[in-house]
C-alpha cells in the first residue's frame, strides 16, 4: 500500500510537469521530497503506515511542517514525526542542514575579514542564486553564535582519554595588537572516536584561564578520564594538577625532545641526543624504557651533566604511556592529534591575520572544531577501546 502510495505521488508530480512544465517545478519538488520522506520513515520504523508487525520499531507521530530557502524560491515541506522510542530525521534535509551550517561558516569567514553585511548579501546571491537581505545576513550570524554556543556548552560523558594544547592568534584590543590564547581540548571517546571536548579563547593569565576551561569541561560532565596528555606549560601543568588530581599525564615527547635540545652544550651533539631519545621512547614496554633511560643518562653525565640531570628529573613524565595498550601508545605519546587540528585552523585563520576582537576569533574557531569533531564522530574508530579496561 505504501509503494503504490508513493507512486501515486511520483505520477502526480509529472503529471503536473508535463501540463505545467517549469511553473510548477516547484510543487513537483515538494511532492516528491515528501513522498521520499514518507517512505525514508516506514524504512526506519520496518513498518508501513496502519501495518501491524511484531519487527516494528516504533510509530508514526504526523508531520511538522518546514520551510527551506532553495533555488526554487521559499519551500514549505511536510517532514515525518516518530514516536516510540526511535529517533527519525529525514536524510534529503540532512543534507540540507550541512550546506546550510557550510554556509552560515561562509559568513563567519567573511565576517572575520569585515566583509560588509550588503558585499556577503551580494556573494551569497552568487554563490547560492538566492536574494539575501543584509538583514538577513545579520540574523545569520546572530544564529551561527547561537548554534556555536550550543554546542560549546553541550554535555560530555565518559572521555577516557583527553589531549590538551593551546594556540596562539592576534586580536586588536583598545588600540593594541596582542595574543590572545586559543585553548582546545579533544577525547578519545569509549567507542574510541575522537571528538573535540571544547575550545576557549581569551585574554587572561595562562593559569586562570587553563583552571576555568578544565572547570567548565568537568561542569559539563567529562568524567572517567584514565590519561590526559599535553607539553610541560607552567600554567596548564598547574591547572591539570589542581582539576584532575590523581590522573596519570603523559607529557608529549616531540616536545619534550625539543626541551631537552636547550640543555645540550654543543650544536653537533643534538642529533645523537634526539635518536637516544627517540631509543627511549620505541622501547617495548616500560621497564625496557626506564632501562634504556639509565644508559642515556649515564651516557651524557660527563660530556653533558646539565642535561643528564634534566633528563633525569623530567624523563619519566614522558613514559606514562607505557601503562596503557601498547596498541594506543603510539597515537597517544604526542599531542600531535591537536597539532594537526591547530595546522588545519591556522590554514583558515591565517587570512585574517588579525582578529578585530576575541568574538570573531572565538566564531571562526569554533565553527572550525565543530565541523571537524562531527567528521571524527562519524568516521572511522581511532583506536580500539576492547582493550583498555573502562
Amino acid at each position: 500500500m505504501t509503494h503504490q502510495a508513493e507512486t501515486n505521488s511520483v505520477d502526480t508530480a509529472l503529471q503536473l510537469l508535463a501540463e505545467n512544465g517549469q511553473t510548477e517545478l516547484a510543487a513537483a519538488v515538494r511532492i516528491i521530497l515528501n513522498s521520499a520522506m514518507r517512505l525514508e520513515r516506514s524504512q526506519v520504523l520496518a513498518a508501513a503506515p496502519y501495518e501491524r508487525t511484531e519487527q516494528r520499531l516504533g510509530y508514526a507521530n504526523g508531520f511538522k511542517p518546514k520551510t527551506v530557502d532553495t533555488r526554487l524560491g521559499e519551500m514549505t515541506f511536510q517532514v515525518p514525526q516518530v514516536r516510540g522510542g526511535v529517533s527519525f530525521y529525514p536524510s534529503a534535509l540532512e543534507k540540507g542542514l550541512r550546506s546550510e551550517r557550510a554556509l552560515k561558516l561562509a559568513i563567519a569567514e567573511m565576517y572575520v575579514q569585515g566583509v560588509s553585511t550588503r558585499k556577503v548579501a551580494a556573494i551569497m546571491q552568487q554563490m547560492c542564486g538566492l536574494d539575501v537581505t543584509s538583514t538577513q545576513v545579520s540574523r545569520a550570524a546572530a544564529d551561527l553564535d547561537e548554534e556555536l554556543e550550543k554546542w560549546r556548552q553541550r554535555p560530555l560523558g565518559s572521555i577516557p582519554y583527553v589531549l590538551l594544547d593551546a594556540r596562539y592568534e592576534k586580536v586588536r584590543q583598545n588600540g593594541n595588537v596582542i595574543s590572545c590564547a586559543v585553548l582546545i581540548a579533544i577525547g578519545v571517546n569509549e567507542d574510541g572516536r575522537r571528538t573535540v571536548l571544547g575550545v576557549s579563547c581569551r585574554l587572561s593569565e595562562a593559569e586562570l584561564h587553563w583552571r576555568e576551561f578544565l572547570t567548565s569541561l568537568q561542569e559539563r560532565g567529562l568524567h572517567g578520564v584514565k590519561m590526559i596528555v599535553s607539553d610541560d606549560h607552567a600554567g596548564l601543568k598547574a591547572a591539570r594538577t589542581a582539576r584532575f588530581s590523581g590522573i596519570p599525564w603523559q607529557r608529549c615527547q616531540f616536545h619534550l625532545q625539543q626541551n631537552a635540545q636547550a640543555h645540550v652544550p654543543r650544536m653537533e651533539q643534538r642529533a645523537q641526543v634526539g635518536a637516544d631519545l627517540r631509543a627511549i621512547f620505541n622501547a617495548q614496554d616500560r621497564q625496557d624504557a626506564d632501562e634504556r633511560a639509565k644508559k642515556v643518562i649515564a651516557k651524557w653525565s660527563k660530556p653533558a651533566p646539565k642535561l643528564a640531570a634534566w633528563l633525569e628529573a623530567n624523563l619519566a613524565e614522558s613514559l606514562t604511556v607505557f601503562q596503557f595498550p601498547a596498541a594506543h601508545q603510539r597515537r597517544l605519546r604526542t599531542t600531535n592529534a591537536v597539532e594537526r587540528v591547530n595546522m588545519e585552523l591556522k590554514r583558515r585563520t591565517r587570512v585574517a591575520m588579525l582578529f578585530p576582537n576575541e568574538k570573531s576569533l572565538e566564531r571562526l574557531v569554533t565553527a572550525l572544531l565543530m565541523e571537524v569533531s562531527e567528521e571524527w564522530e562519524t568516521g572511522k574508530v581511532y583506536l580500539n577501546m576492547k582493550t583498555l579496561a573502562l
